[in-house]
This record gives structure tokens, sequence and C-alpha cells, in this order.
């Protein structure tokens, strides 16, 4: 009986190795074909935000397109091809080559990633009355604005709560070279929930229920002469 155990262990033990080397040369084989894993971008869409506000910026009228210029030249602008394919879309073609002229680092598609990113700090640190987070982003004359609007809300004593559910879109609708500076206006469609409480908490302005979708029309600007690579907001609007 003693040497019958004996015998059995190393007949499973047998078997054991068997299925391992089986499995191991199925499941253990590079094909070559296997997806790299990577580290997501900053930039990464946030396809699932939820409990998110409408927030009423300072505006800066000048050179960009009203509301209805810009409903006329709104377009898909996927490839180059689309632009130069679109009648309304010709001059613009025409301002992203000339930007391109004189930055041959100008992507288009990586600017509208930059320019949503853009668009969520800005909404939010105005929100949150930071100034500090807000001045590089904007021109010199906009953050005057932005930072009078802020001061005009502490001294009422009261606060913004702002949600940004999504930015459904951002198109742009104008484009070109100002002198050295270049100069893209980007037309946001986005969805908010925004509330103005008082010193006591009670709900002034706004509704925490309602998400309401606004259009906001900004144009971005970069002097191409200097290797600073950020843009800064010079001008904004809405059409609501």
């Amino acid at each position: 009986m003693e040497g019958f155990g004996f015998l059995d262990i190393i007949f499973f033990a047998m078997v054991a190795a068997f299925i391992v080397l089986r499995l191991r040369s199925v499941l253990g084989r590079r094909t070559g074909h296997e997806r790299r894993s990577s580290d997501r971008s900053m930039f990464d869409e946030r396809q699932n935000m939820a409990d998110d506000n409408v927030i009423s910026l300072p505006e800066r009228s000048g050179a960009s397109p009203s509301s209805e210029d810009a409903t006329e030249n709104k377009f898909d602008i996927e490839s180059d091809e689309t632009i130069e394919s679109a009648t309304d879309g010709k001059s613009i073609a025409q301002g992203l080559k000339d930007i391109r002229r004189a930055d041959a680092s100008f992507d288009r598609a990586e600017f509208l990633v930059g320019a949503r990113v853009a668009y969520e700090m800005v909404v939010t640190a105005f929100a949150k009355g930071d100034e500090e987070s807000l001045e590089p982003l904007l021109a010199t004359d906009v953050f005057a604005d932005f930072s009078g609007a802020i001061r005009d809300r502490k001294e009422r004593r009261e606060t913004l709560e702002t949600t940004l559910v999504a930015i459904e879109s951002a198109e742009i609708i104008d484009a070109g070279m100002r002198t050295q500076s270049a100069e893209v206006t980007v037309s946001f469609i986005s969805e908010f929930i925004n509330v103005t409480r008082n010193s006591e908490g009670e709900v002034v302005a706004g509704d925490p229920r309602v998400v309401d979708k606004v259009t906001d029309i900004w144009t971005f600007a970069r002097d191409t002469r200097i290797s600073d690579p950020n843009w800064r907001l010079i001008l904004t609007s809405s059409s609501n």
C-alpha cells in the first residue's frame, strides 16, 4: 500500500506537469499583435461627467464674429478636404494655412483639444473666484473684466456654484493671422447647471434642477514671434 501511494503521487505530479506545459504553450505565447498599454493623456475627454451649472461670463466684444455669422460658418473641420469643400469654410481654411505658415507646429486637432480644456479651466476658475488660475489664461483686458466680476460677486457676499455637464461641441468658426498674432475663434456649445447663493445659502439666481444649454464664442491668440506656445483668451461673447 505504501508503494502504491508513492507511485500514485508520482503519477499525479506528472499529469499536473503535463497540463501546465500545455496551458503555457497555448496562453503564454506572444503573437506580436498585443496592444500596448499607455498612460491616459491629460487631455482625455470627460464623456460621462454628471452633476455639473449656467454661468454668465464677462463679455468682451471685438473682432469675433456675430452669432449670425457664427451660425453660417459652422462646419465639420475634421479634415482639410472638408474645410476646403465647404463654401463658407474657404476663408477659415486659408486662415488655418496662414497660421501653419507662421507656426509650423500648429495642429488644428490638438488646438481644439487644448481649447476645450482651457474652456473648462476658465469656467471653473471664474466660478470659484480663482484669479490666480485665470490670469495666465487670459489677455490683460479680459482678465480685468473677469477679475472685476469676481470682486463684485464677493462684495455682494454671493457664491457661484457651477457644474459643467458636458461640452457638446467645439468648432472653429474663424481663424487667421493678425500681423504677427495667430487668432482662432471657437464656438462652444455646452450644458451647465448654475446657481448663485447669498450669504445665507439661499438661491438668488439659477436652479440646481435645470440644465441650460449655452453657446459661447471665444477667440484665442498667440504671438508667433515668441517661443511661448500658450494661447490666451482675448475675446468672449455669447449668443444666448
